[in-house]
């Protein structure tokens, strides 16, 4: 029983958390940093995920039923602010912002800000992992050996999520300044799309009748 939890869990976070997918995102967040300031963003962004997780995991459907608010709502707002980042990814509102600097200025605040958002919420311990922490969280039925097992896979997740960050770094070595530009851009509108199907889940699952 604990072991089928267990794989069932871990190919749930691995899915839902999906590494291999955050590594182009990576490289457009974190363009026109060096290797150490990617390093950083990608532990800080590990630490917070891993920290709202957890935290969802042991105690985030009570407080979620406390305050009335739901996953839909997770799902909406995620994706507003999501597209609004891929806004400024395809039309480079970020450097229009910094343009009193000669380069983009990679500050500690600017550093911490996209370990934060969007890295770390919504596209790491986004409305997906939340449910789906929750819902594990739920079948472990207040088991604290099945919670434990729970709040070491989702380290596990997390930590792959990371190795993928690591690896980015390299990637955007090779691409130089044109690809990270260009890939900026494309990856800009492929979050558009992804930032869209957020809000039309969110909205589905809302207008969805309760089930019988």
């Amino acid at each position: 029983m604990l072991l089928d939890y267990i794989s069932a869990a871990l190919v749930t976070l691995l899915v839902t958390l999906d590494p291999p997918a955050l590594a182009p995102i990576f490289v457009s967040l974190t363009r026109g940093m060096t290797g150490d300031e990617r390093r950083r963003v990608a532990m800080r962004a590990s630490f917070i995920a891993f920290g709202i997780l957890a935290f969802f995991g042991l105690g985030g459907e009570v407080l979620l039923r406390l305050l009335g608010v739901g996953i839909p709502a997770f799902r909406i707002s995620g994706g507003l602010l999501l597209f609004w980042i891929a806004f400024e990814m395809v039309f480079e509102r970020r450097n229009e912002r910094k343009q009193h600097t000669a380069d983009v200025a990679i500050t500690e605040d600017h550093i911490r800000n996209v370990a934060a958002f969007p890295l770390a919420i919504p596209l790491m311990a986004g409305p997906g992992a939340i449910t789906a922490t929750i819902l594990l969280a739920g079948r472990a039925d207040g088991n604290p050996i099945y919670l434990g097992f729970l709040i070491a896979l989702i380290a596990l997740g997390v930590a792959s999520c990371f190795a993928v960050f690591m690896a980015a770094d390299r990637v955007s070595r090779m691409l130089g300044v044109t690809g990270n530009v260009v890939l900026s851009r494309l990856l800009g509108v492929i979050l558009a799309g992804l930032a869209v199907q957020f809000i039309i889940n969110g909205v589905e699952a809302l207008f969805r009748p309760p089930a019988l």
